[in-house]
């Protein structure tokens, strides 16, 4: 922010000095022109037009460079939190039993061979995976299922691009902040999308939208990827953190009268949909320090893993309030005609493939390694339990 602060007062120096420049020089031009209708000697003003000139081109060129590293400067700073985001992680309700009575096997364990790790590590690198047989039916079934359930609640079913463009990720604030997380493809001067946010919030760049038309609500499916520079711990055994994974997210355009609201709602969304599958979770309101560049205020809902007796992110909803409809330039106009506003945006999590499969085998889990799925599943396809399998070689 200081920086921000010095390159605005730099810049408003500069703006009177080059305007009193240019006076002078169109002062000097009048004095010019007066000397030659007159038939006098005009040498000494066109010098000094020349010397005001100079000193105008410098200025020009200072003015230049202060407002590309102000632009640049803004480019870093966060969106303003909300006034009721908290200053540490808080824990607003638990709902479901844990399971924490004995010993519990995990995902991997639980998967055997429909969770192919060496395979996935043989063709891509570490973590990596193929999914097998009735996995591969849960996720589809997964994905079936979420939508149907978002379609009965207003949003639009959207397939994006995953390759975007520059402006994309620094509109919705990924750039510059998450570099380091993100695949490039310098040759195409593309790059792949780490959530579906991304694409969902270009849907609208550049336009006006009409109130009346709001709040637009979306569900964008897409693969996501990841480089997770850094990461460690457990969350790297198995497919809890990957490179690679699919993903449901919700997407919202709203106006800054509604997107509190729509913000709520899309907490309320992510916790029926944990509710539906059974699957025991907790709401954290994130710190103020954890927010990241775009989102005002998060909120993360944590699954329970019985193999790590502990709760892992599973979802995560966030009001981003007009950072990036600013950045994308996506407007609001009512029907009087107003003068057009910024828009607000915000995203949630409806299903995150991967850690949602782990939140279901571990959760499910029968006493002989079998594991019992969610009924509402089954009749989009997924297999209504997975048999116990051989014990891993890993």
């Amino acid at each position: 922010m200081a920086e921000v602060l010095d390159l605005d007062q730099r810049r408003r120096t500069i703006l009177p000095e080059l305007e009193s420049l240019r006076a002078a020089k169109n002062a000097a031009s009048e004095e010019i022109a007066e000397a030659k209708r007159a038939g006098a000697d005009a040498g000494e003003a066109i010098e000094a037009m020349r010397a005001l000139g100079q000193q105008e081109k410098q200025l020009a060129a200072d003015l230049a460079q202060t407002d590309s590293s102000l632009q640049e400067a803004l480019s870093r700073l966060p969106n303003l939190p909300s006034e009721d985001a908290p200053q540490s992680d808080t824990v607003l309700k638990t709902v479901g039993e844990p399971r924490t009575a004995g010993s519990f096997l995990d995902h991997l364990e639980l998967a055997g061979p429909l969770i192919d790790m060496e395979a996935g590590a043989r063709l891509s690198g570490a973590r990596f995976a193929y999914l097998r047989g009735e996995l591969v039916m849960l996720e589809l079934a997964l994905v079936r299922w979420v939508l149907e359930r978002l379609l009965a609640k207003g949003f639009e079913p959207v397939i994006p691009p995953v390759l975007v463009r520059e402006q994309a990720l620094y509109g919705t604030g990924f750039l510059p902040d998450t570099e380091q997380q993100i695949y490039a493809v310098p040759e195409d001067e593309l790059y792949l999308v780490g959530t579906s946010e991304v694409a969902l919030a270009s849907l609208h760049a550049g336009e006006i939208l009409a109130t009346e038309t709001l709040p637009r609500r979306y569900a964008g499916f897409s693969s996501c990827f990841r480089r997770e520079a850094g990461a460690a711990g457990k969350d790297t055994r198995g497919i809890i953190r990957v490179h690679q994974f699919d993903k449901v997210e919700m997407f919202v355009f709203a106006t800054a009268e509604t997107s509190t609201d729509e913000h709520e709602r899309l907490l309320a969304i992510e916790e029926s949909l944990l509710g539906e599958l059974a699957i025991p979770y907790r709401v954290v309101a994130i710190a103020v320090d954890d927010l990241g560049a775009s989102a005002a205020k998060k909120y993360d809902c944590e699954a329970w893993l019985p193999s790590q007796q502990r709760y892992l992110e599973l979802t995560s909803c966030s009001n981003t309030t007009d950072f990036q409809a600013r950045r994308l330039e996506i407007r609001v106009r009512d029907a009087g005609g107003d003068r057009p506003v910024t828009a607000h945006t915000l995203n949630g999590t409806a299903v995150a493939v991967g850690r949602t499969i782990v939140a279901l085998l571990e959760n499910g889990q029968q006493g002989d390694g079998s594991v019992v799925l969610p009924e509402c599943l089954v009749a989009y396809g997924a297999p209504a339990g997975i048999a116990q399998q051989a014990p891993r070689k890993d």
